[in-house]
């Protein structure tokens, strides 16, 4: 049995993890943390970590930027390894994570859906044989709900694809305020928010006379909260270290 400490249980994608938990035999809430207290849930949850008095074996943290302090303060004085999945992370914040996997097991994904990360696979293998001869657009589409622009999922793409091509691309978000030629040196990213849009990404590559486009629609959030929960089980036992979406499928 593994037993979850879930940071954000009270927000939507905690809620689904919640609900899938409990058809779970293997896992088990052990507490919840949460700014929102009032909801009704069938374990305890806490707006501090000072009154926390159950154990876990495991952080999920699919919360706020804002709560990440609390969580790395939690996760280092308990030992306790983090699923990290919260977006819009500062890179100040992300050399924290940084420094955390120095003490405990962290496992960080910007999108926890084995689909996506399939989906950069593909679009590593296709920047890798285009490269030079295509240019390269990223469209996502959320929620209108959704705070961060573009999102941490078409950043992880693109720095995918950065990894792979041999002449280190430029990011380009906006081009209303300079009117010029797209350089062929660059990744352009566009965000769409609006409706109930769960999340869509697409990768298009454009070329001479054709276009090849790579594509993942998420359905629902529960692709999410199941790959959390798996990154969960996966990582207790791990020793100190960064982990991510992957190492899980590899294994």
């Amino acid at each position: 049995m593994t037993n979850i400490a879930l940071f954000g249980c009270n927000g939507k994608m905690g809620q689904v993890i919640a609900g899938i938990v409990n058809s779970d035999p293997d896992v088990k809430i052990a507490f919840g943390y949460d700014i929102n207290t009032e909801a009704k849930n069938s374990f305890p949850v806490y707006n501090n970590t000072e009154s926390i008095k159950e154990d876990a074996d495991v952080i999920i943290d699919f919360s706020h930027p804002a709560s990440l302090p609390a969580i790395i303060k939690y996760s280092k004085e308990k030992k306790i390894p983090c699923v990290i999945a919260t977006t819009g992370l500062s890179d100040s914040q992300l050399a924290e994570i940084d420094s955390l996997c120095k003490e405990v097991a962290v496992f960080r994904s910007a999108n926890m859906s084995l689909g996506i990360n399939l989906l950069i696979n593909l679009v590593k293998k296709a920047a890798s044989l285009l490269e030079g001869k295509f240019d390269i657009e990223i469209i996502e589409k959320h929620h209108n709900q959704k705070i961060d622009a573009p999102s941490g999922t078409a950043l992880m793409i693109a720095d995918a694809i950065s990894d792979t091509l041999i002449d280190k691309p430029e990011y380009v978000y906006d081009r209303h305020s300079v009117r010029k030629k797209r350089s062929k040196a660059e990744i352009g990213l566009h965000a769409v928010r609006g409706g109930t849009i769960v999340g869509e990404h697409e990768v298009i590559f454009a070329g001479n006379d054709e276009i090849v486009e790579i594509k993942h629609t998420a359905m629902s959030k529960e692709i999410f909260a199941e790959g959390a929960i798996k990154a969960a089980k996966f990582l207790v036992g791990k020793k100190p270290g960064m982990y991510n979406m992957a190492q899980l499928i590899e294994e």
